[in-house]
């Protein structure tokens, strides 16, 4: 998203809307969406949604049949001929005119489309964007996990990395990076456009980006590409612990990416397919996701209120149970104005800086439910400026940042959450109930509060009972808080001391002790194994006479 200094409004270029033919009138006309249409732009692509049992909907053979006179006469000499696309997960057609229309041509085609009083609604196909403006430095870093007004990541890593947990990254697809690869999982290109995609072949099963840039001032602003999918995703689930790079809010959960966003931008209608598609639904002509997404996470924006289609995907989403986290935007304005920011069902994310208050270019307003670090990240990238070039990394500013750390936290709790996943409406709740205060309170409201990734997954994750650990030669016991505390092998607070022996039989001693005060002796912990390995079970190694230093005791 955008940065401070360089600051720059990216416009929306909407296409989007509607079809429709000439039916019996015997219902009301559908509802005639004008979000996403803007004065100066032109648009050849609708959306429509047909009613269910009318013969548009029930039978896509009579609606093109119908198309023939659908548009005509609807502005005169420059009515458009229409045609069909494809027909959209969420049930709805896109149409395409033969010629672009301004925005009142545009919204007169709608309006009659939807005089039929078989449509349910029509909307232009509008186009959405990543918002972002590259910092000049590498600033800050990782100061978002763990800085006095970050998300307090690695308080929270003690008990939950992420493991088992899925998230789908709709942004501009992803490129080859060591500090990514092993965490990615098969994912979908949903750009239908050839020509905008760059691969000769529109839709098709590999996510790659290929690059969204643009040289030509008459399709979109000129542009080098960014890889912000590269660093979305980094955000969420970078390599972590492999002595290189950067760390990812929920280093063992799995990305699926999938591409929405090229060259100008993503539209509509394929945006929605892909929500549908992330979340485990069915879209035709594509292959089943075999990794249904516990959250997606959206850092695009278009203008307008949130479109039907839009609403419709999301409404989907959810219902099987998918979070769904959206970018608030970086145009310094209401997010009432932005899509899919402003849609229900969903969480949306304003921006933080390293001093806990507002980012200026944060977009605001009562549909923001939460703030995050987006000033200054640094995450995985490619130094590519049109094509891809190699892997490297780079600070970022805008909600796209912040958007992925509360994407990461959602996945954090339903990886400890077990067999007892919490629902979309759940998660909001957790998340928005548990937040660290602003720093300084803002000036218009960004959410309840700073994503507290500690606050959250202790809310979400059982109790553990009471473990003593064995760490260098000493017993302590972690509380609740992450706090250590030395003990004796009765369980009685001590200063800190070496045991006396090292031998397993001693040790066996201890473990007895222990057991006899209902505790248990560990040599690391849960989360110790999954982000380090499994213990070696040779009775020589001296990690089962002590356990090798667990990092997340040593600042204690």
């Amino acid at each position: 998203m955008l940065g401070l200094s360089k600051f720059s409004h990216t416009r929306l270029s909407s296409l989007i809307a509607v079809a429709l033919l000439s039916a019996p009138c015997s219902a009301l006309a559908g509802q005639v969406v004008t979000s996403g249409l803007e004065s100066g732009e032109r648009y050849d692509s609708f959306i429509v949604k047909y009613r269910t049992g009318s013969p548009q909907r029930s039978d896509v053979g009579k609606l093109k049949s119908s198309l023939a006179q659908a548009g005509k006469n609807a502005i005169g000499a420059a009515s458009p001929a229409l045609s069909h696309s494809r027909r959209l997960a969420i049930g709805a057609d896109v149409l395409k005119a033969s010629n672009k229309l301004d925005r009142v041509q545009a919204e007169t085609l709608m309006r009659q489309l939807a005089s039929n009083p078989d449509v349910e609604y029509v909307q232009v196909n509008a186009r959405a964007y990543p918002t972002l403006i590259p910092n000049d430095t590498d600033f800050g870093r990782q100061w978002g996990f763990s800085g006095a007004n970050g998300i307090r990541a690695q308080r929270a890593w003690d008990r939950a990395t992420g493991q088992g947990a899925v998230v789908a990254v709709l942004d501009t697809g992803i490129t080859n990076h060591p500090d990514l690869n092993g965490n990615v999982l098969p994912g979908y290109d949903f750009v239908s456009d050839a020509a905008a995609a760059r691969d000769g072949n529109g839709r098709d099963a590999d996510p790659a980006d290929q690059g969204n840039w643009n040289d030509d001032a008459n399709f979109c602003r000129i542009s080098n590409s960014d890889w912000h999918g590269t660093h979305v995703a980094g955000t969420v689930a970078a390599t972590t612990n492999n002595a290189a790079g950067v760390a990812g809010t929920a280093f063992n959960a799995r990305v699926v990416p999938i591409r929405v966003l090229a060259r100008c931008g993503g539209t509509t209608a394929d945006i929605a397919d892909a929500i549908i598609w992330a979340s485990g639904g069915d879209v035709p002509g594509v292959p089943a996701n075999q990794n249904p997404a516990d959250v997606i996470n959206m850092s695009l924006r278009g203008f307008g209120a949130c479109s039907r289609a839009y609403q419709d995907a999301i409404n989907s989403a959810v219902g099987r149970g998918t979070t769904v986290v959206v970018a608030a935007g970086n145009d310094s304005v209401d997010v009432a104005g932005i899509q899919p920011a402003s849609c229900a069902n969903v969480i949306t994310v304003g921006a933080t800086g390293e001093a806990g208050t507002a980012a200026g270019f944060s977009n605001f307003g009562a549909g923001v439910d939460i703030a995050a670090p987006g000033v200054d990240i640094y995450s995985t990238l490619n130094n590519g400026v049109t094509l891809p070039g190699a892997a490297s990394y780079a600070s970022y500013n805008g909600t796209s940042m912040a958007a992925p750390h509360v994407a990461g936290v959602v996945a954090l709790a339903q990886s400890v959450a077990g067999n007892n996943a919490r629902t979309p409406a759940q998660i909001e709740a957790l998340i928005t109930g548990n937040a660290t205060p602003f720093a300084v309170a803002p000036n218009n409201r960004i959410g309840s509060g700073i994503v507290n990734a500690e606050a959250v997954v202790n809310a979400v994750a059982p109790q553990p009972q009471q473990q003593w650990y064995l760490y260098r030669n000493t017993l302590v016991s972690v509380d609740g808080a992450g706090q250590a505390t030395c003990i004796t092998t009765q369980g009685r607070p001590a200063d800190c001391y070496q045991l006396p022996r090292t031998d397993r039989e001693y040790l066996l001693q201890v473990v007895a002790s222990a057991t006899a005060a209902g505790r248990t002796v560990v040599c690391g912990s849960p989360t110790y194994v999954a982000a380090w390995g499994p213990v070696p079970t040779d009775l020589n190694h001296w990690c089962n006479a002590f356990p090798r230093e667990r990092p997340a005791l040593q600042p204690l």
